[in-house]
């Protein structure tokens, strides 16, 4: 393994105007930390616990840029309310000499009228068995606003004290929606052809872009690299998609994988716990608890998992990009964060080995 002074992982790095003491993050792994869509004292210690231990950027996660966007009450809803809440998180992280991130997004069809507010939407149509819930496709009408939300998001932080915002597209959620040809059935200039089914991610980054450079704040995108199954997107497309994301001037972006609600273990790796979460479950949901108990095993596809388990397909990104790319993706030692960053990637995430 290399000497601390001969190895990048300790130096600083210029992430667009922020700059890090090192090139480590913590990843925007979901905390379940909120309460009433709202950030708590332990979502504060745990956060100020991570930048204390030496990491150069902690990112809260996961932080809806709208309330039709929330899928559970742990979840943060970006509004005003909670910026004085919010900048007594990040003012304890910056004192730890750390900087500090929010993941915006928005659930699309992984979403619940209870905690929406709405009945869930999508880039169609359809039922998703993952919540379960019925959800309706967002009109035309509908876009330029849901966009404009995602800048709107931008300036809230800003307001709150954080230094940077990683725009989720991956995994599933409302952007990765319209990317996916599995979930994006539309028949107008949003569907069909992969520049129809970028349009709504354009308009999204876009408005980030505008404010986030107006407010001087480093911009992420988590992409996927591949859905996980057939009729997702694949690597060749996917490597298109990060290009048109480079092409807005981003200052990173996360290379993941994987679809929360069809190939959720593709995103982590490693068998999943069907009977603890079963176990776990409110009564309330009790279909779900039966059916995950029982069937988890054989619903949901399983994956052993290795260190640096997304290495090989990101270094096709790498090979193909210019721009500077975040590797995330089963980072448990010292020796793999040095396998990784002797690839050429600039930065690398990691939540599991933090909370272990």
């Amino acid at each position: 393994m290399k000497d601390i002074k001969d190895s990048i992982l300790f130096t600083p790095y210029k992430m667009g105007p922020v700059t890090l003491r090192n090139r480590t993050i913590r990843s925007a792994a979901f905390e379940s930390m909120g309460k009433d869509f709202s950030p708590t004292q332990a979502l504060k210690d745990y956060h100020v616990s991570v930048a204390r231990g030496g990491i150069g950027m902690t990112t809260l996660a996961y932080a809806s840029v709208n309330r039709s966007g929330i899928s559970f009450n742990s979840q943060l809803w970006l509004r005003d309310e909670i910026v004085p809440a919010l900048r007594d998180i990040t003012d304890a992280v910056h004192r730890e000499g750390a900087a500090v991130g929010v993941q915006i997004g928005h659930c699309g069809n992984m979403t619940h009228w209870s905690t929406a507010g709405c009945f869930p939407v999508s880039a169609s149509n359809g039922f998703n068995l993952y919540s379960p819930t019925f959800h309706r496709r967002l009109r035309r009408s509908e876009l330029p606003e849901m966009a404009r939300d995602f800048g709107r998001a931008v300036v809230t932080a800003h307001e709150a004290g954080f230094d940077s915002v990683e725009v989720h597209a991956g995994h599933g959620y409302l952007i990765s929606q319209f990317l996916s040809p599995w979930t994006n059935r539309r028949r107008d200039e949003y569907g069909g052809s992969l520049e129809n089914r970028m349009r709504f991610m354009n308009m999204c980054l876009e408005e980030v872009m505008e404010q986030a450079a107006k407010y001087k704040m480093a911009v992420l995108v988590k992409h996927n690299m591949e859905d996980g199954f057939r009729s997702g997107i694949q690597i060749p497309e996917s490597i298109e998609i990060a290009k048109q994301i480079e092409s807005f001037g981003v200052d990173g972006i996360v290379l993941s994988s994987g679809f929360v609600s069809r190939a959720p273990m593709a995103v982590m790796r490693g068998r999943i716990p069907t009977k603890t979460m079963g176990y776990y479950m409110p009564w309330s949901q009790w279909p779900q608890k039966i059916v995950v108990s029982l069937f988890g095993q054989w619903m949901i596809k399983q994956y052993d998992f290795e260190e640096c388990f997304f290495l090989e397909n990101a270094k096709k990104f790498r090979a193909a990009l210019k721009g500077p790319l975040v590797y995330v993706g089963g980072l448990v030692s010292r020796e793999g964060i040095e396998r990784v960053l002797d690839e050429g990637f600039e930065m690398v995430q990691m939540a599991r080995a933090l909370i272990n």
